[in-house]
């Protein structure tokens, strides 16, 4: 439950996150109208007002792309359809939601747009699809290869521990890498309140795992599943991701690779 609820609040904070990050930066089509349609996220819970809300939201959507320019850069037009998508799914219509951000994320590939890349395919995963599972395992590898937000690599990993069973040591390792990407990526106003979130899921996903209850208990168990060195559980985390993505990878990870070399 406190894993799913801190999933929930980070979630929302990816939201808020990405349209901070596109009002800070001017547009690129022209007549950008703001509407209350940035105000809220499409996935929170629902009250008896929010679906007419999403409706009217969704419409806005499919006007602002009808009305967009031939010249308008692909990217732009992607992120357009990406909160098309996230709205879709809001309204659970997981099929047509999963349509659009697919469609939105080949793009997002091609103009090597990571951050916008893992946010699609969370979208994706949370659209319910059989591939959703393959999709949530592709936004952990470029959450820990790329320098993505770490509030968005921390929502993919509690979101991986979600699908693990509470006692298998994957669920271990991913809480562990959660911590890490947090502590090595996070500036210093965003550290106090995502450490605090790192800590509390690893302390949970312990005491599911192995009943811990106490601090020395921690440390013992930290110890005993070699998770206080990168170098061990960085690999452990890609044979995790590995297990779960099989041979289904959407882009080429050697090629990726190359990019960040």
């Amino acid at each position: 439950m406190l894993l799913k609820y801190t999933r929930r609040i980070i979630d929302r904070s990816i939201n808020d996150f990405r349209l901070k990050k596109r009002m800070s930066t001017p547009p690129k089509t022209p007549n950008p109208e703001q509407t209350d349609l940035d105000q809220a996220n499409p996935l929170i819970e629902t009250n008896e007002n929010t679906e007419e809300l999403l409706l009217q939201r969704l419409e806005t959507y499919k006007d602002h792309i009808e009305e967009l320019p031939e010249q308008t850069h692909p990217r732009d037009r992607a992120l357009l359809e990406l909160n098309m998508a996230e709205t879709l799914v809001g309204l659970k219509r997981m099929e047509e939601g999963w349509k659009v951000a697919r469609a939105a994320f080949d793009v997002f590939l091609e103009h090597q747009s990571w951050q916008d890349l893992v946010e699609t395919l969370i979208v994706l995963y949370q659209a319910e699809q059989p591939a959703s599972i393959v999709a949530l395992g592709q936004a952990a590898w470029l959450a820990v290869s790329f320098p993505i937000n770490p509030e968005t690599s921390f929502a993919v990993m509690t979101h991986l521990i979600d699908e693990m069973p509470p006692t298998a040591d994957g669920a271990a390792v991913t809480a562990i890498v959660a911590q890490y990407v947090v502590d090595l990526r996070a500036t210093d106003k965003e550290h106090e309140n995502l450490s605090f979130l790192t800590r509390n899921v690893l302390v949970k996903v312990a005491e599911l795992h192995s009943g811990i209850k106490s601090q020395k208990e921690l440390d013992v168990w930290r110890l005993k599943l070699e998770l206080n060195e990168p170098e061990k559980f960085l690999p452990r985390m890609s044979l995790v991701i590995g297990a779960i993505v099989e041979d289904n990878w959407w882009f080429d990870r050697d090629a990726l690779r190359e990019l960040m070399d």
